[in-house]
């Protein structure tokens, strides 16, 4: 089967649109100041590995663990990250979400699933079905990528 050129080259900018749209709305109604996507990724990542270390949590992200550990410093300075000293190796560092981005994170789940749910309950029922039915092909095209 050949694709038509133009489904990437339409898919791709829409995707990046929609997010950054979704982004900058959710920062609109919390007020709150902005975050580097990477950022965000690196908060979401250490909380789903609560305890990790800089190697773990730049494994996940697929990034270099300098670039990680630049992230970091930077998150520990804005009262997001804590870095602890692993117990059983002095020279490993354990990180972990303050409260205080546990909060944020919350928060902007909250009002992100508030202003993408009032966006779907604004388009006809046709549209909302078309982007359900898409969620798996586009965990699958994911899953693609990742794969490449």
């Amino acid at each position: 089967m050949v694709l038509a050129p133009a489904l990437a080259d339409r898919l791709l900018p829409a995707m990046t649109a929609v997010r950054r749209a979704i982004r900058r709305r959710t920062r609109e109604r919390l007020g709150v100041e902005h975050l580097p996507a990477g950022r965000v990724e690196l908060l979401r990542t250490v909380e789903e590995l609560p305890g990790a270390g800089i190697g773990t949590v730049a494994r996940r992200l697929r990034l270099a663990e300098n670039t990680v550990s630049t992230a970091v410093r930077a998150a520990v300075a804005d009262g997001h990250l804590e870095r602890r000293t692993d117990p059983a190796d002095r020279r490993a560092v354990r990180l972990d979400l303050t409260d205080a981005a546990r909060a944020r994170l919350r928060h902007w789940r909250a009002a992100r699933g508030e202003l993408v749910e009032d966006a779907l309950r604004r388009l006809p029922d046709a549209d909302r079905a078309a982007l359900e039915a898409a969620v798996p092909a586009l965990e699958r095209l994911l899953d693609a990528v990742e794969g490449a």
